[in-house]
C-alpha cells in the first residue's frame, strides 16, 4: 500500500516540477514493470538498511559506534571506491558495496550500463545485512550467555 501511495504522490507532484511528456519524461504508470520494481526495491532497500543497522547496533552495543559503522560502510566505501585508479577495480568494489548495489534496483533504464543488475545488487545488500545481524546475535549470545 505504501509503495502504491508513494506511485500515485509521484504522478501527481513529478509533472509540476517540468517531468513531462513534452520534457521527455514519459508519465509514470504504478503498472510499468521498472516503475514498480524501482518503487517495491526501494522499499526493501530502506528495510534491509534498517536489519544492517539493528545488526551493527547489537554488535557494537553503542549508538555512536553503530551508527558510524554503519555510515561508513553505506557512504564512505563507496567514495572510497571511486578513489581506485583502475575502472575494472572500481566496477569489482561497486559490486561489493552495500549502497551501490543496493540502490541499482532503483534503474529504471540502461540496466546494462550498471555494475550489478537490480536485484543482485539487493542480494548483496541483504548479504551485508545478514552478515550483520548474524554477528549482533553471536555477540549478544557470547556477551548475555
Amino acid at each position: 500500500a505504501g509503495v502504491l501511495a508513494s506511485l500515485a504522490a509521484g504522478r501527481g507532484l513529478l509533472p509540476g516540477n517540468g517531468f513531462t511528456a513534452a520534457n521527455g519524461y514519459p508519465p509514470l504508470s504504478p503498472l510499468d514493470g521498472p516503475t514498480a520494481r524501482a518503487a517495491a526495491g526501494t522499499v526493501l532497500y530502506l528495510v534491509l538498511v534498517a536489519l544492517l543497522a539493528l545488526g551493527a547496533g547489537t554488535a557494537l552495543r553503542e549508538p555512536a559506534a553503530a551508527i558510524t559503522a554503519v555510515l561508513a560502510l553505506l557512504w564512505i566505501v563507496p567514495v572510497v571506491t571511486r578513489l581506485a585508479g583502475d575502472a575494472h577495480w572500481q566496477d569489482r568494489l561497486g559490486k561489493v558495496s552495500p549502497m551501490p548495489a543496493g540502490l541499482a534496483v532503483q534503474a529504471t533504464r540502461n540496466l546494462d550500463r550498471l555494475p550489478i543488475g537490480p536485484w543482485e545488487g539487493l542480494a548483496v545488500l541483504a548479504g551485508h545485512a545478514a552478515a550483520a545481524l548474524l554477528a549482533g546475535w553471536i555477540v549478544l549470545a557470547v556477551r548475555d550467555a
